[in-house]
């Protein structure tokens, strides 16, 4: 979430959705339109409800680990990892009070005025603020979506005059929900070196005083869903990414799998988790990223908070040895400074998973 200081960026003007559908309900400006190519290749939820995306219950992997019921959720940890890079997270130990808390205040600032958010502007070449971010260019096709996103930890990346001081339980309330969130992806970073024959503490130890940013995205309807996307597809630089969505949301995020934009159903009380590309990087590609994206719904908002964390900026990264093997599985990324790879990442616009060529060793 290091700010880009690039000042010479021109954007064109960047209109607020929210007001959008205020002032023009039923039209959706030009920049707004995508290439017919960039909104088909949808599988519908009927046609695969078959294969939903994992379901992994962490309260089985709190149990010892020669206990079976340890020992299968692993093993569907890692097809997870594997297969999709994407799963659902049940009893996952978040209080019900602090996920209803972070949502109940981001959706109060969603709901202030404009001129109240604008006190927080995102500017352009940086990722923290009220906007729209990785927007590079005055012709740039526009997300159908607002933004506001903040880094956390450590309180080194946080830009003060970001933090809002309305709602009034604002900062409380993401300081204490990241921390929560903090608690979570460390355990699943256990359990997915658990699952990769890696001693528990390796990504702990390995990535030092972790990255973690938050952004809150706001979706509202669009009377012609068919012509936007909320979301452009993107793999993210993080090591875990994870997602909630409100109560209410209607189905909006799609993940790519084999090729097909497959949507995904949100559960009851679950968290969406992903791998990011840093993990992908470290496990040699054993377990990858995902590109997904989100779209939106004629008639329904949806409001999602996502957490990216991540090792330290000062750490570097490489394949780690274990998954290495000169005939069977040659190394394909090289070593490089997590903080380089984090401002290539936000130098560039979202373009499915390309920032990642950054990494890859080409033959």
């Amino acid at each position: 979430m290091a700010p880009l200081p690039i000042s010479s960026i021109r954007v064109g003007k960047i209109e607020d959705v929210q007001e959008l559908i205020k002032s023009k309900p039923n039209k959706v400006p030009e920049r707004f339109i995508r290439d017919a190519n960039e909104r088909g290749g949808l599988v519908s939820l009927k046609t695969h409800l078959h294969q939903p995306i994992p379901v992994i219950d962490l309260s089985k992997l709190s149990k010892p680990h020669t206990n079976d019921d340890f020992v299968f959720e692993i093993l569907k940890l890692s097809q997870a990892c594997e297969d999709w890079g994407f799963f659902q997270v049940i009893n996952h130990g978040l209080e019900v009070d602090v996920v209803d808390d972070i949502e109940k205040v981001a959706k109060e600032f969603f709901e202030m005025p404009l001129e109240e958010k604008q006190k927080y502007p995102m500017e352009p070449g940086t990722v923290q603020g009220y906007g729209q971010a990785f927007i590079f260019s005055e012709d740039q096709k526009l997300d159908w979506c607002n933004m506001f996103a903040l880094g956390v930890h450590p309180p080194s990346i946080r830009n003060p005059k970001l933090w809002p001081s309305k709602p009034a339980r604002f900062s409380e309330s993401l300081k204490g929900y990241s921390k929560e969130i903090s608690k979570l992806c460390k355990r699943l970073l256990t359990y997915i070196a658990i699952s990769l024959g890696l001693k528990k503490e390796t990504f702990e130890e390995m990535f030092g005083e972790a990255v973690q940013a938050v952004r809150m995205n706001y979706y509202p309807p669009c009377s012609s869903p068919d012509l936007v996307l909320g979301l452009s597809p993107h793999s993210d630089g993080s090591a875990l990414t994870v997602l909630q969505q409100s109560k209410d949301s209607c189905v909006g995020l799609q993940i790519l799998k084999d090729n097909t934009w497959v949507p995904v159903l949100p559960l009851p009380n679950a968290l969406v988790i992903n791998i990011g590309d840093t993990v992908e990087v470290l496990t040699n590609g054993k377990y990858k990223s995902v590109e997904h994206r989100a779209v939106t719904n004629r008639e329904r908002e949806r409001l999602t908070i996502v957490t990216f964390y991540a090792p330290n900026y000062e750490v570097e990264i490489e394949p780690m040895g274990e998954l290495v093997d000169d005939e069977t599985n040659p190394c394909k990324y090289r070593s490089y400074n997590h903080g380089d790879y984090s401002y290539h990442y936000i130098s560039n616009k979202l373009q499915g998973k390309k920032s990642l060529d950054f990494a890859k060793i080409l033959n």
